[in-house]
């Protein structure tokens, strides 16, 4: 009897932590996809003549759900390792990532406003750098998962500040 409220207990311990490991990806994906699909048409981004090495716009679409989705997950691990309790500002840099991460879209491919798409994306590179920082104490996983993140909004910084001369 007591191993069967045992073996339950473990069974609602682990729905509980794939119900908030789902929401933990799914707000930031479901976020970054309505994005997308509100200002993700890049008419304008389309028919500025570009150098070669800025990627087609289903691939910065793409490439954003990806980086939404590692984030997503590298925060739902800092936070399943209690690290927001231990680290108080890793929880609010982790917003101001994710907060600055659907700026870009409409900034650059509605606005047209490049300089400000560019403050942004630096912000956002500096916000995560600090996140990776944190969540390298606490989940080595977690890190691994900033790294291309850091990666592609180092990218984003390139293609406005490129944006800005066209």
């Amino acid at each position: 009897m007591a191993s069967q409220t045992l073996h339950d207990a473990k069974k609602s311990q682990a729905r509980r932590a794939l119900r908030s490991l789902a929401i933990g990806i799914a707000v930031p994906f479901s976020l970054t996809l309505t994005i997308i699909i509100l200002f993700g048409s890049g008419r304008r981004y389309n028919s500025v003549s570009k150098p070669f090495w800025f990627a087609p716009l289903w691939f910065i679409n793409l490439a954003s759900l990806a980086s939404s989705l590692f984030m997503g997950l590298a925060a739902w691990l800092v936070w399943a390792d209690g690290g927001f309790q231990g680290e108080t500002d890793a929880m609010s840099l982790y917003i101001a990532h994710l907060s600055l991460s659907i700026v870009w879209h409409p900034l650059v491919l509605i606005m047209a406003a490049y300089w400000l798409a560019l403050l942004s994306s630096i912000v956002n590179f500096c916000t995560l750098f600090m996140c990776y920082l944190r969540f390298r104490k606490i989940n080595p996983f977690a890190k691994d998962l900033a790294k291309p993140c850091l990666a592609f909004a180092l990218y984003l910084s390139l293609v406005s500040f490129k944006l800005m001369f066209i």
